[in-house]
């Protein structure tokens, strides 16, 4: 029997980037890694503090960045691969009642370093956007699927690629016994799919459907994010992506009409021009009531989760994961607001 001290349960963000901590402390892992495609791999990639609907401060959002920002560019080291950037993300203005809320938001205090104060005129040709732009600054564009796909080949023989299967957990008194390997600690980072895990006994996870279109558009010259109805993200080769819509109650991974025509619709009136969609996909987040994460134990420490992340598991994994190691290794209480207990203890 191989002999461990972690099992980790899924290789979206929230996997990889405790794996990452687990590499940085010199422990010993496998990773299983099922057929079913995680978030991360179809999200846009943005790495955002700053919730540009309302102008407000992502939660600890310069906690989370000044994390993130180093352990991106040491994981881009190790993998010798370029998969994020910094970029800017321009906001554009509906209406004279957003410049004025945008002037407002980036003289205080929790935002003057993420939005540029200057209000920004259209001066291309291809954006719709009379009322101007605002520029949110310190944002990261990440290539998903490339630091996925990247990271499992770098993990080789850490990695089983197959479904987990519950009825397999064996649990014994100082170890947890899965198949024909052994472990100290087993921690699930599966997303929404944790929904269907017996050892995940609590109600505050929302998994929210979202899907996004890749648009051809040769009109376009964008190098930077937009973000209007939905955010349009520059690929290269007049390529974008747009995305991504909440569709509430879909429980499904199916590309859907409903949702090609809602982001169709918003690009037909955040661009001037003609464009084609080449792709669309469908992933499910991990939302949580709360919206706040969800780490830690529920009843038996052997059994850890990492799970929660939402919309924001970009920025977040990589604090979380080492707030979550260390609670593992040294009995550091995890934050009230992200430990897993507060939903299962009925605090919630």
């Amino acid at each position: 029997m191989k002999e461990v001290e972690f099992i980790v349960v899924g290789l979206g963000i929230a996997g990889v980037s405790f794996c990452e901590r687990l590499l940085g402390s010199k422990k010993e892992f496998v990773a299983l890694d099922g057929p079913k495609m995680a978030a991360t791999a179809v999200a846009g990639g943005i790495v955002n503090p700053v919730v540009l609907k309302r102008f407000t401060p992502v939660w600890n959002a310069a906690l989370f960045l000044e994390e993130a920002i180093p352990f991106y560019q040491t994981i881009q080291s190790r993998l010798q691969i370029d998969f994020f950037r910094e970029t800017e993300i321009l906001r554009v203005f509906s209406n004279v009642q957003e410049q004025n809320e945008w002037s407002v938001a980036s003289s205080s205090h929790k935002l003057k370093d993420f939005l540029n104060p200057e209000l920004l005129s259209n001066n291309g040709p291809e954006l719709n956007a009379p009322y101007g732009l605002g520029a949110m600054q310190t944002a990261l564009l990440l290539n998903t699927l490339r630091l996925l796909e990247a990271y499992r080949s770098f993990l080789k023989d850490r990695v089983v690629q197959e479904e987990f299967r519950y009825e397999e957990v064996v649990m014994k008194e100082d170890a947890i016994a899965y198949k024909n390997i052994r472990a100290k600690h087993l921690v699930f980072a599966e997303g929404a799919s944790v929904i269907n895990n017996p050892f995940f006994q609590v109600e505050g996870l929302i998994p929210k459907k979202g899907e996004y279109i890749t648009i051809r558009s040769e009109n376009l010259n964008i190098d930077k994010v937009v973000k209007g109805p939905f955010f349009l993200i520059p690929l290269g080769d007049h390529l974008y992506k747009v995305g991504a819509t909440f569709a509430h109650g879909d429980m499904t991974y199916e590309n859907t009409e409903k949702g090609r025509e809602q982001l169709t619709d918003a690009v037909a009136k955040m661009i001037h021009g003609p464009f084609e969609v080449v792709d669309q996909v469908a992933g499910m987040r991990p939302t949580v009531k709360d919206r706040k994460p969800l780490l830690g134990s529920i009843s038996d420490k052997k059994i850890q989760f990492f799970n929660g992340l939402g919309t924001r598991g970009l920025l977040m994994a990589p604090l979380l994961s080492k707030l979550l190691l260390d609670h593992i290794e040294t009995g550091t209480d995890l934050p009230s607001e992200m430990d897993i207990k507060r939903f299962s203890s009925g605090r919630t």
